[in-house]
């Protein structure tokens, strides 16, 4: 089962993101806390969401964290995976395969275009998985970020024109 998250699981969100970075061997890079998770998931007009995955017994064995984003080219926003995630030991069953199916149902339903996310070039299992989806990999996109003291000294750089 796939259901969305509630706020009194905001902890249990924040859990899943640490046992992910832990997974994606970064854990001391989450800097998340549980009153920024109620803030960002739960308030009037939230613009990420989250859903649990549930095994037949009703145990969260998993999370997808995602959001809208928007393509100029179809002119019609689609979602962007920003985190999933499926306990080590429940791989395998199906889980995985269910949360892209719901969140492409999704897209569908809402007349989006586009599913995508990021993977991690060392997580072949994961890359495998995700072509034999039917996922693309768009190798003539090179993913750019600025953040931290960048973020501040472009910000600090010019008059923005």
């Amino acid at each position: 089962m796939i259901r969305a998250a509630k706020v009194e699981e905001s902890q249990l969100i924040l859990d899943f993101i640490i046992e992910l970075a832990t997974y994606e061997k970064e854990p001391d890079s989450v800097k998340s806390s549980r009153a920024q998770i109620e803030e960002s998931f739960f308030c009037e007009n939230p613009a990420v969401f989250c859903d649990f995955v549930e095994n037949d017994e009703g145990d969260v064995i998993g999370f997808a964290i995602w959001f809208l984003n928007y393509s100029t080219w179809t002119g019609t926003h689609g979602i962007y995976l920003e985190d999933l995630y499926i306990r080590p030991e429940y791989r395998g069953h199906g889980y995985g395969t269910r949360v892209l199916i719901y969140l492409a149902k999704l897209c569908i339903e809402r007349g989006y275009h586009r599913l995508q996310w990021w993977v991690l070039d060392w997580n072949q299992s994961a890359i495998d998985f995700y072509h034999s989806i039917g996922a693309e990999s768009m190798a003539e996109w090179t993913v750019m970020r600025v953040s931290d003291e960048s973020l501040i000294a472009l910000a600090r750089s010019g008059t923005g024109d």
